[in-house]
């Protein structure tokens, strides 16, 4: 389900893309599996925070049965380039987002040392970055599972 609040927020391209999708009760992971993307990536570009390819565009159009001028303003063609969180505010009000941003305040520095002893002096790029979602289930509850997967990024010395 999409926070439609934010939504109204977006470019109207993007706002045209979650119509779209809300209109056919598609998931990000249906429209990823039809894109051959992650559900993740794909949910971060239809958000604005990730580039549509033009093989990207041209299969939303067909996916969600839409105007191509609908999503003209986020294509290749017209050099989009996305404005990655400019909507972000800190700390963010939304429980779902506060939580995510409460794990990296009370354990970020447990992170950032633990690569640093694993790893050497560096950072986990979140640019050449992958994550994934899965839900568990056993005795105790239902889970969230997050995976981040950043490559490794040592500082240079010159």
């Amino acid at each position: 389900m999409a926070d439609l609040s934010y939504i109204s927020t977006l470019p109207s391209a993007n706002q045209a893309l979650f119509h779209a999708k809300i209109a056919k009760k598609y998931s990000f992971a249906d429209i990823a599996e039809k894109l051959g993307r992650s559900e993740t990536w794909v949910a971060a570009a239809f958000y604005g925070n990730m580039p549509f390819a033009q093989e990207d565009i041209d299969g939303l159009v067909k996916i969600l049965e839409i105007d191509p001028l609908a999503v003209e303003a986020i294509s290749p063609a017209v050099n989009y380039f996305p404005d990655r969180a400019s909507k972000f505010e800190t700390p963010p009000r939304d429980p779902t987002i506060y939580r995510l941003y409460e794990i990296v305040l009370v354990y970020g520095y447990a992170f950032k040392s633990i690569i640093a002893e694993k790893f050497g002096d560096g950072i986990m790029s979140a640019i050449c970055f992958t994550s994934k979602i899965d839900k568990e289930v056993d005795e105790e509850g239902t889970w969230v599972k997050i995976t981040l997967r950043g490559k490794f990024l040592p500082y240079i010395k010159y």
